[in-house]
């Protein structure tokens, strides 16, 4: 795969809403700060593998557009039926990717989780080169029922089949899946055990001085050298 040949395109809900599973563990404005927090990381991760030419979020969040623009990332407003549709994230997905590819031509896509602190550089590039083909292809969550990456080379459409069950039906829909060691971008956080989970792997800069504010074990990696795994940091 050429350098700089895929778009990414990252969907992210409202900060009020989101991640309502951790209602036991955070507070809401906590919540909300992880939620921006691991979005940064993931970024990051995202924008520091070569063969990414940029990233576009989609989102109806005004300070998540704010900081990701800070980051480099284009902003793509949510269109407005994904906010009532119960389809919302894969509608607000297929609205974005349509967009990439109306001013960028037929360009590689990669719909990429919002939450994957853990990740790094070198496994999402392994996906981007075991994904080159004629063929759409998935990785699988942690839990090997939901998506953590969808990739559509630039002859065929995003179709984004996210929701409960997404694996199943992204290979349903002819996806190929992807089998790798990849643990950083596999694990999403959506619940406690998702959250301890990504403190054993290590996590991005953001997340891990978030979490050690709000007095909870943290462990980053070494951003300089991109080496994935757990480093211990004051």
């Amino acid at each position: 795969m050429c350098p700089h040949s895929v778009h990414a395109v990252i969907a992210v809900k409202s900060l009020d809403s989101a991640k309502s599973r951790l209602a036991g563990v955070l507070a809401p404005a906590h919540r909300s700060r992880l939620v921006l927090a691991m979005l940064t990381d993931t970024v990051r991760a995202a924008a520091a593998v070569p063969a990414i030419a940029a990233i576009t979020i989609v989102t109806p969040d005004p300070v998540v557009a704010e900081a990701t623009r800070a980051l480099g990332a284009e902003v793509h407003p949510e269109p407005a039926r994904a906010r009532t549709d119960p389809d919302g994230l894969n509608i607000a997905l297929a609205d974005a990717a349509a967009a990439v590819r109306n001013r960028h031509g037929a360009v590689d896509l990669l719909a990429l989780q919002a939450d994957l602190p853990a990740l790094c550089p070198d496994e999402l590039a392994a996906v981007l080169a075991a994904a080159a083909g004629d063929l759409r292809a998935l990785v699988a969550d942690h839990a090997g029922t939901g998506t953590a990456a969808l990739f559509a080379p630039s002859g065929l459409p995003l179709r984004p089949r996210f929701g409960r069950d997404s694996a199943h039906h992204h290979r349903a829909d002819g996806a190929r899946e992807l089998a790798g060691d990849w643990p950083g971008l596999r694990q999403d956080v959506d619940t406690a055990a998702d959250l301890a989970a990504v403190q054993a792997l290590g996590t991005g800069v953001e997340t891990a001085a978030l979490l050690r504010e709000l007095g909870l074990s943290a462990r980053v990696r070494e951003p300089a050298t991109q080496v994935c795994g757990p480093v211990a940091t004051p």
